[in-house]
C-alpha cells in the first residue's frame, strides 16, 4: 500500500481570521492628521484547510494534490504542509465507535484519541507548480494543514478518490477547506440505499464542541444523539447520520453548529446503487443562489433547499444556458417552506447542453441554501455527484488536479457579460503555464476544454481571474469511464480568499494614543 499523508491547511491573517475579508474605512471628510485611505488588498500570511478521511473501501485508491497560484507581494518566505489528523482510541467505547461521535464530558481536554506522530508529507517546494501524492486502501486519515508566507494565499489542495465496487463506487472528490463554526448540508439522506457520512475535522490545539441539527420534508428531526458531540484537538471523527435518528428520509439538511471551537465539516454520501460523492456545504444563507456547472449530459438532477427561518422562500428556478437564461418548462418556481426541506426533480433539465441553475426570489427574498444532486448514467451504470449554491469567483478561484484529458471548466455570468483569464499552471512533473481569455455572455453558461501546459507531465491546477464585467460563477468536473460507468465529480470554484482588505494612513496613527 503506498501511504501518502499530506500536509495542508487553509487560513487567514488575524485581521481576517474570523471574517474571511475585513475593511475598514472613515468618512472622506473625517478631520484630523491619521485620515484612512482607501483599503489596499493585501496577501493573507496564514492559512488552514482541511481534507476528511477519503474512505473505507479497501478498494480505494485516493490522489492529493497542493497548489499555490503565484501571489504579488509576498515575498519569499514561508511552507505549507499537511498531517495526519489523530486517530481515534483504540479502547473508544462500542458507542462511540459505532456513530463515530464522542459525547462531551465537560472536561474538554481533548485527549479521548491517541496521538499518532506524523510527519509532514506533500511539502510544495514553490508557488506556481502542484504536488502530487497518493495512498491505496481504506485507511487513510483525515489530514489537517497550514500554510504561511508565500505559501498561504490561495492555497488550495484536492482529494480524489476512485473506488471500483461496492457502495459509493465511483469518483468522489473534495476541496480540502477551511475551518469555519456553521455548515449547511442540503441534499443528504437517511433511505435505506444511502449510507451518509458527516466528517469533523478539528485542527486546533482543544477539543471542538458540535451539535448536529437534521431537517426533513416535515421539519427538524427529533435527536438528542447529535447534541454535544466532542471533536478532540487534532482529530477527525466521522459521524453516521442514520445514527442520530430512526426516521427514514429520502432528503435533509443537516446543519453543523459548532458550540466552542472550530471544524472542517463535509458530508460523504454513498448510495448502494448510484455510486456517491463529497456534499460541499451550501454557500451562506442567501435570498439568491448559482449553482453552477451541471454536466451537459446529467440524466437526472434534483434540487435540494431549505430555508433556516420561520417564513416560506418562493423561489424563481431558471437555467442559465448557452444560449440565455430559460425557465424550465413544470419547475418555473419552487415553494420552500419555513425549516423544512423541500426537493424538486428537474429531470435532464440541460439536454445535451451546459447549464448552471440561477435561484431568485419572486417577491420578497428569503435567505435559502440549496445543493443540487446530479446522475450522470443508465440502469445499472449511474453516478452520482452533488453541486451546492456557491460564492462568486471574486478575484480569483483555483481548481487543482486537472490532467490533459477528463476535465471541464463551467463558468457562469448570471448577470452582465463577464470577461476572465484561465491559466494552466506547470505540471507536478513539468510543463509550461498557459493563460487564455474567455468571453461569457450574459445570463449564459459557458463549458470549455481547459487550457493545458505546453510539455504538460504530471497533473495542472487552473486558477480563473475575472478581467472586466459582472460577478462569475465557476466548477470543474473530473470524469473517468470506470467498467462502463460514467464516474465524474463536481467542484465548485469560489473565491479563493487570498488577499484581505488592510486601510492605510496618511500618517502615524501613534498621535492618536495622546
Amino acid at each position: 500500500m503506498n501511504r501518502t499523508t499530506l500536509s495542508l491547511i487553509a487560513g487567514t491573517t488575524a485581521l481576517a481570521a474570523v471574517t474571511g475579508f475585513a475593511a475598514l474605512s472613515a468618512p472622506d471628510d473625517a478631520p484630523g492628521p491619521a485620515t484612512a485611505k482607501a483599503a489596499a488588498q493585501l496577501p493573507v500570511e496564514r492559512t488552514s484547510l482541511l481534507c476528511p478521511a477519503p474512505s473505507t473501501s479497501d478498494l480505494a485508491e485516493t490522489s492529493y494534490t497542493s497548489f499555490t497560484p503565484v501571489t504579488k507581494g509576498t515575498g519569499s518566505g514561508g511552507k505549507a504542509e499537511l498531517q495526519a489528523a489523530t486517530e481515534e482510541s483504540a479502547d473508544a467505547s462500542p458507542d462511540d465507535k459505532g456513530t463515530g461521535a464522542g459525547k462531551d464530558d465537560g472536561k474538554g481536554d481533548g485527549k479521548s484519541g491517541k496521538d499518532k506522530a506524523a510527519e509532514p508529507v506533500l511539502t510544495p517546494k514553490e508557488p506556481g507548480k502542484p504536488v502530487t501524492g497518493d495512498s491505496s486502501g481504506g485507511d487513510a486519515p483525515a489530514l489537517v494543514g497550514t500554510a504561511d508566507g508565500r505559501f498561504a494565499p490561495g492555497w488550495s489542495v484536492q482529494e480524489t478518490t476512485e473506488v471500483a465496487a461496492g457502495t459509493g463506487r465511483g469518483l468522489q472528490g473534495v476541496n480540502c477547506t477551511a475551518p469555519d463554526t456553521d455548515f449547511w448540508f442540503p441534499g443528504a439522506s437517511t433511505e435505506a440505499a444511502r449510507t451518509d457520512y458527516v466528517h469533523l475535522t478539528n485542527p486546533d490545539d482543544s477539543a471542538a464542541v458540535v451539535d448536529i441539527e437534521l431537517y426533513g420534508k416535515d421539519g427538524a428531526l427529533k435527536s438528542t444523539v447529535g447534541e454535544g458531540i466532542t471533536v478532540p484537538a487534532h482529530a477527525s471523527e466521522p459521524v453516521l447520520l442514520s445514527t442520530l435518528t430512526d426516521e427514514r428520509q429520502t432528503d435533509l439538511t443537516v446543519h453543523v453548529n459548532v458550540r466552542s471551537g472550530r471544524v472542517g465539516a463535509a458530508v460523504q454520501a454513498l448510495d448502494d446503487k448510484l455510486g456517491g460523492d463529497w456534499l460541499p456545504a451550501s454557500t451562506d444563507p442567501s435570498g439568491s443562489l448559482v449553482l453552477p456547472g451541471i454536466p451537459k449530459d446529467a440524466t437526472s438532477v434534483r434540487l435540494v433547499a431549505f430555508t433556516p427561518g420561520d417564513a416560506d422562500a418562493d423561489l424563481k428556478v431558471r437555467l442559465a444556458s448557452p444560449s440565455g437564461l430559460i425557465t424550465p418548462a413544470g419547475h418555473e418556481t419552487v415553494h420552500v417552506k419555513g425549516g423544512m426541506t423541500t426537493a424538486a426533480d428537474l429531470g435532464d433539465v440541460t439536454r445535451g447542453e451546459a447549464g448552471s441553475l440561477v435561484l431568485t426570489p419572486t417577491d420578497r427574498s428569503v435567505p435559502v441554501v440549496a445543493a443540487l444532486r446530479v446522475v450522470r448514467g443508465k440502469g445499472d451504470k449511474q453516478e452520482t455527484a452533488f453541486i451546492p449554491a456557491t460564492r462568486p469567483v471574486g478575484t480569483r478561484a483555483t481548481s487543482a488536479d486537472n490532467s490533459g484529458k477528463g476535465s471541464t471548466l463551467s463558468l457562469t455570468a448570471p448577470g452582465a457579460a463577464a470577461t476572465v483569464k484561465v491559466t494552466a499552471s506547470a505540471g507536478s512533473e513539468g510543463g509550461t503555464p498557459v493563460s487564455k481569455t474567455y468571453t461569457i455572455k450574459a445570463g449564459t453558461t459557458q463549458d470549455i476544454e481547459p487550457p493545458v501546459p505546453g510539455g504538460l507531465k504530471g497533473t495542472y491546477a487552473l486558477t480563473v481571474e475575472p478581467v472586466s464585467g459582472g460577478p462569475v460563477y465557476g466548477a470543474r468536473t473530473l470524469a473517468a469511464n470506470e467498467g462502463g460507468v460514467p464516474a465524474f465529480t463536481v467542484q465548485t470554484l469560489p473565491d479563493d480568499r487570498g488577499t484581505v482588505a488592510v486601510p492605510e494612513a496618511d500618517e502615524d496613527l501613534s498621535v492618536l494614543q495622546k
